[in-house]
């Protein structure tokens, strides 16, 4: 397909013949690879550049097969009734922390292919998808997928829709995404069942702010969905809540590939660039509109994403501090979703205090850091945020445990708890709801679908920051899924637990945990750190204290020499002599000995399982 005609400015589709439609879906459903299918489908992209999720451009996304940034694709389809159509799909992620790249999907379209495993059913990310869609108002399609394999059974998938989400699935599409199967179905249905969007050319410029990322050669890159009037090259713009005036330089609309327009109209979603130097500029959410006929009513925008889990970063070698900053600095450019700020250690050095959208959002952000700028760095234990009342009335946020104020001065803290959803197969409920309950959970209702159980608890953040994930994977064999939100603060008997070793105290490990609990999460810890740090020529110590009282403890035994190896027979004064000297030494050495904890052992002391 050479790039020529393109270039020739296409006339402004007709509002009628326009679709906004985005594909929602629970993780590995199959979402990226229906857009693949309706790309090549529609011959958007041709044959030869066809790749596998060609959405997903981040080679972490590649690798693990998740989608991380939401991506736009105007895609043009010639209908069966002979008529030319434009449709723009956004594929969406389906994972619970990514949350707020859905809903941002989601405001600027008016339906939404609902995808359902036609093996597996309806998991609980499909569920916190479609209600999100549900509640912006979309005309949603339901879409049965991977209806190839032998496990497939639409027939009860079907029925499982209309029980668990409450939507009539008689007329669902079976398709098979990876093999192509039914993709010409679907094309129908977006074409015959969503509707078209509404829109005034003539109204003042109203668009929506829906994403931003920086490119190196463009600065920041504005995708923008018009609802009102229309937006030119060179025409002044006004960004609303930012209060920010640009002049628009380029104007296009992704076929993956970036096509440049004159122009564009109502209903249609595409990108400008404006000569905007950073992304922290432009507000996800925010209103764009002409900068002297501007709109007078803002859109609603979007509630920002919410930081709801904090942790320390610290380069392994001090000297790459600034490095360390400097990557952060452009990870953040396109990723505004995650803060950080400078903190300092006396374990560890300088480093930065980061918070973000939960702990698979905490790791990407990790593994990026290391893989595009080559960075090894020790990561603190994920803490969530507190909220301290003092004697005095007042309160303070509590970020990061090591700062946590004399408790002498403290009336109570209050801890965020979350709403959880758990989906899962009736013979692995017995032991997740066990977890849940060793996890302080408070169960709020239990019901069925079909042979599965949906259960929905209360549970203290700071629980399931750790490792809750992980557990309930294995003990429902990775069959139940799980999606949560942040719903209240609650008053908690909480208190700082310290690691000390060798009498110092490690601030990276220190945590805040419920009183009830803290004897057990600190004898697992010392046990834990016992095996982790080498022996030292001297004895030391491995204790858990809250405040002043230790409430664990671990003593790791010296290396020692045989210094009576070359004593034989004779007097048992002389091999007393020696091994007391050699004690007095040992006692002088663990006086002055600094104990190197090396960054495996914090790294695995902080993945806490509670066998």
């Amino acid at each position: 397909m050479g790039g020529g005609h393109l270039l020739d400015p296409p006339q402004m589709p007709d509002l009628s013949k326009i679709r906004n439609f985005s594909i929602v879906a629970h993780i590995d459903h199959g979402k990226s690879t229906l857009a693949d299918r309706l790309i090549q489908h529609t011959g958007t992209v041709s044959t030869r550049e066809m790749t596998n999720q060609i959405l997903d451009s981040m080679d972490i996304e590649r690798e693990r097969g998740i989608t991380i940034k939401a991506q736009t694709v105007r895609l043009d389809y010639k209908a069966a009734d002979g008529q030319d159509y434009v449709l723009n799909l956004m594929d969406t992620p389906g994972h619970v922390d990514f949350g707020y790249e859905v809903s941002r999907c989601l405001a600027a379209c008016e339906g939404a292919l609902l995808v359902v495993d036609a093996s597996q059913g309806v998991e609980a990310q499909t569920l916190a998808n479609v209600y999100q869609a549900i509640d912006a108002g979309l005309d949603i399609v339901p879409v049965l997928n991977k209806i190839d394999l032998p496990a497939a059974e639409p027939e009860r998938v079907k029925k499982q829709i209309e029980d668990v989400i409450g939507i009539d699935a008689s007329e669902a599409i079976p398709i098979s995404a990876k093999t192509g199967i039914g993709i010409d179905l679907v094309l129908e249905a977006v074409v015959k069942r969503l509707p078209p969007p509404k829109g005034e050319l003539n109204a003042p410029l109203k668009a929506l702010l829906i994403d931003s990322y920086y490119d190196a050669y463009l600065g920041v890159v504005v995708l923008v969905r018009i609802i009102d009037g229309e937006i030119k090259k060179g025409q002044k713009i006004r960004m609303m809540a930012a209060d920010a005036v640009y002049q628009v330089e380029q104007i296009g609309v992704f076929k993956p590939k970036k096509v440049g327009v004159e122009k564009l109209g109502p209903g249609e979603v595409g990108y400008i660039t404006a000569q905007i130097k950073q992304v922290a500029d432009t507000k996800v959410g925010d209103t764009i509109t002409d900068e002297r006929k501007g709109t007078a009513q803002a859109l609603p925008g979007f509630k920002s994403a919410q930081q709801v889990v904090f942790c320390g970063l610290f380069p392994v070698d001090a000297a790459l501090f600034e490095d360390l900053r400097e990557a952060l600095g452009k990870l953040h450019l396109n990723d505004a979703s995650f803060t950080y700020e400078t903190e300092s250690s006396a374990a560890l050095g300088f480093g930065f205090r980061c918070g973000f959208l939960g702990l698979l959002h905490l790791e990407i952000v990790r593994e990026r850091l290391e893989r595009e700028f080559n960075l090894d760095l020790i990561t603190t234990a994920p803490s969530v945020i507190y909220n301290i009342y003092m004697n005095d009335g007042t309160m303070k946020e509590l970020h990061n445990p090591a700062d946590m104020p004399d408790v002498t001065y403290i009336d109570h803290i209050e801890e965020p708890w979350i709403k959880a959803t758990v989906l899962v197969p009736d013979e692995y409920l017995g032991s997740v709801l066990k977890l849940c309950e060793d996890r302080r959970g408070r169960q709020v209702e239990l019901t069925y679908a079909g042979n599965r159980a949906m259960v929905i608890y209360m549970l203290p953040l700071n629980e399931v920051v750790f490792d809750f994930y992980d557990r309930l994977k294995s003990v429902s064999r990775g069959y139940a899924s799980f999606d949560y939100h942040i719903e209240k603060y609650e008053e908690g008997d909480l208190v700082k637990m310290s690691i000390l070793v060798n009498d110092d105290p490690v601030d990276a490990l220190s945590m805040i945990v419920n009183r009830q609990r803290a004897e057990g999460r600190g004898r697992a810890m010392c046990e834990k750190l016992k095996d982790l740090i080498p022996r030292h020529m001297f004895k030391i110590p491995i204790q858990a204290a809250i405040g002043g009282k230790v409430i664990a403890r671990e003593t790791l035994s010296a290396l020692r020499k045989d210094v009576t190896a070359k004593c034989y027979g004779g007097d048992i004064s002389r091999k007393r002599k020696l091994l007391d000297k050699q004690k007095e030494g040992k006692k002088k050495m663990r006086q002055f000995g600094k104990v190197e904890i090396p960054q495996e052992a914090f790294i695995a002391a902080l993945k806490m399982d509670d066998n």
